[in-house]
């Protein structure tokens, strides 16, 4: 396994670029499985979990291939409908499979995804909306197994005890595209990555109204063509950059941050004191003054992202002052507080809630990574840290950030990967 080994006190300066939006991605290859013919998927990073979701494709017996960022699938012999466990395991992400594989061939099985770090994460709004609409659905020896024959339009309410699911309204957005009749989503998430793969899904053929909004519309056609189709840029990613020119007094450039994507992000820190400005390139953050503490609640988009609420927390944590970051989509997503601590974060834990006492004074140490998002947040917490950040467990950031040391070292970071022994 790889290690990150971090030398704290740079200020970041210099202009980095986005990569294709892993969110986006991952279901915008599933749902190349609705189609008769082939498609080309472009801007997509070259990132572990799309490795993964490939590799389903091709075990389900896609013909998928991939060179310099451009994926070409073509579905038209695929008869395969079961994604297996050894597969599905790896990423919960690969369930997004079933709403297709149902619509396509009015058969699928797909492995429930199991345990997650970050808390618990049931599928059951996946199975309530695809039986909404007619699918047969039972639960047997680890799998889904999901009947299709008798599917029709239907009115599809999602809202769950933590609001929306965004692959759950992927899921059920897919099925409904080649299911006969009239689906309306309610409470549909509005997650730009989804309303990307709904706009995928329009070049195919698809009938859709809606998107980006809580109530979107499907009207079911008999069949979708390929289509080609760009990828939106990783708004996480950009948000995580922010941060990392907000944490190291830094000034950097972020290429193609898309400002319609992040305004709860850019709310947060403008009122921590950093100065964010439109330019022709993406977005430049730069930090003018001293930091101050905010409190920040996770929601649904447009609401702040859970997957930015590990790295708030490190900016936070040293900010002088007293902040609290309340966890409304994942309650249970913290693990990365224990890893923050023994770097010399203050941190206090009152589940859903973080109460953070800044300090300027955190200082490097061996940490590891839980998960994908607080590995990275521990990376941030290095380039600020005293002395040296071991992390360890990195293969958690290679799921969602492609070359982040390489890009990081662009603007200055003392960060390097080595093997660990």
């Amino acid at each position: 396994m790889d290690r990150f080994i971090i030398e704290g006190g740079v200020r970041l300066k210099g202009t980095v670029e986005l990569s294709g939006a892993k969110n986006a991605v991952l279901p915008i290859l599933a749902a190349t499985l609705l189609t008769n013919g082939k498609s080309i998927i472009r801007n997509v990073p070259p990132l572990s979990d799309v490795y993964t979701m490939l590799r389903i494709m091709r075990y389900l017996g896609v013909k998928v291939t991939m060179e310099d960022g451009a994926v070409t699938v073509d579905p038209r012999n695929y008869s395969n409908y079961r994604a297996p466990y050894k597969l599905v395991s790896t990423m919960r992400a690969s369930i997004c499979l079933l709403g297709p594989i149902l619509a396509k061939l009015k058969h699928a099985e797909v492995s429930m995804p199991g345990g997650c770090v970050i808390g618990t994460r049931p599928i059951d709004l996946h199975l309530k909306g695809l039986r909404s609409i007619g699918a047969d659905i039972k639960i047997e020896h680890g799998y889904v197994i999901a009947d299709g024959k008798n599917m029709k339009g239907s009115r599809v309410y999602l809202g769950g005890k933590f609001g929306s699911s965004v692959l759950a309204t992927a899921n059920i957005l897919m099925a409904a595209t080649l299911t006969k009749g009239k689906t309306v989503i309610e409470s549909a998430a509005c997650e730009p990555e989804l309303t990307d793969m709904a706009n995928f899904l329009c070049k195919m053929g698809a009938k859709i109204k809606g998107q980006g909004t809580p109530i979107i519309e499907i009207e079911g056609v008999r069949s979708l063509s390929g289509a080609q189709h760009s990828v939106i840029y990783d708004r996480i990613e950009a948000g995580t950059f922010m941060i990392a020119a907000a944490i190291t007094g830094g000034d950097v450039v972020i290429k193609h941050a898309c400002v319609n994507h992040l305004g709860a992000v850019i709310d947060r820190l403008e009122n921590a004191g950093i100065k964010i400005s439109k330019t022709k390139e993406g977005l430049r953050v730069r930090k003018t003054r001293s930091l101050k503490p905010v409190d920040v609640t996770t929601l649904p988009y447009p609401g702040f992202p859970t997957d930015m609420q590990a790295q708030m927390m490190a900016l936070m944590s040293v900010t002088k002052g007293i902040s609290i970051i309340t966890e409304k989509v994942y309650p249970e997503r913290f693990m990365h507080v224990s890893e923050l601590s023994r770097m010399g974060a203050q941190i206090m834990l009152e589940t859903p809630n973080a109460i953070i006492k800044g300090s300027s004074k955190i200082s490097g140490a061996p940490v590891m990574a839980s998960d994908l998002r607080a590995s990275a947040a521990l990376i941030l917490a290095g380039l600020v840290a005293k002395g040296k950040t071991e992390i360890s467990r990195i293969y958690h950031i290679d799921r969602g950030y492609h070359n982040i040391e390489e890009k990081f070292e662009k603007l200055g970071a003392r960060i390097k990967r080595e093997k660990e022994y």
